[in-house]
């Protein structure tokens, strides 16, 4: 009678532990699964955010600040400036595709000229014939003045030249640029009879793309050009 109260005892204490084992097991399973959904959840939203991230310009910004690369090494501005007494005028100069415009800075001395040359480094610094110092940025566009008043043309020797307003008579005084000699013949012979009589008269230039869509497609009625075509055909 005594074994079987001891046996019954020792059942219930096995009953016991084997039910809090369980529940410790269970436990322990279910904080097993929420770390790594946890952890699944916080790779995937890494990567999320890797993807949403902007890419890093090629100037970076340290501490908010836009840091440029120089497009003149300092040594050369040093070595530019290093024989200049006293002080100097001081011009920013745009230079645009057509045309350009000159700013004045006021007079600089030479460390005057290397502080700005590296507050500005997309500058580049030099000197005209005159001894005044050019701060100049070049600029992929017309200039103002050129979109209101340029026209491509011929001057006098039949080079396609570009004129600050409309060519008069193949005259030279209001040349802004002049780019190559056109075969005048191969060209009448090649255009429209309306498209030539635009040239002499001049065409007018109103933007960037104006600008390289008639030098694109004048050029292949350069001389070189034209010539080339030429020596090609007798062996065709």
């Amino acid at each position: 009678m005594i074994l079987l109260n001891f046996w019954n005892q020792l059942k219930k204490q096995w009953k016991r532990k084997l039910r809090s084992q369980r529940r410790w097991l269970g436990l322990a399973l279910i904080l097993l699964a929420a770390g790594v959904f946890g952890a699944g959840a916080w790779v995937l939203g890494l990567r999320n955010l890797q993807g949403l991230a902007p890419e890093r310009p090629a100037d970076h910004a340290v501490f908010g600040r836009v840091i440029q690369q120089p497009k003149q090494q300092e040594n050369e501005v040093r070595e530019l400036v290093k024989g200049i007494d006293g002080q100097r005028e001081a011009f920013v100069k745009k230079a645009y595709v057509c045309g350009e415009e000159l700013q004045r800075i006021g007079l600089m001395s030479s460390s005057d000229i290397l502080s700005y040359y590296k507050d500005h480094p997309a500058l580049t610094v030099s000197m005209n014939p005159d001894g005044a110092v050019l701060f100049t940025e070049e600029v992929d566009d017309l200039s103002p003045q050129c979109k209101d008043n340029a026209y491509f043309g011929l001057d006098a020797k039949g080079n396609l030249s570009l004129f600050s307003g409309v060519p008069a008579g193949g005259g030279e005084e209001n040349v802004i640029r002049t780019f190559f000699q056109l075969n005048i013949q191969y060209l009448e012979s090649s255009l429209p009879r309306e498209t030539v009589k635009q040239l002499y008269q001049g065409i007018r230039v109103r933007d960037l793309d104006d600008y390289n869509s008639v030098l694109s497609t004048l050029s292949d009625y350069a001389v070189e050009e034209t010539e080339k075509v030429m020596q090609v055909q007798p062996g065709s």
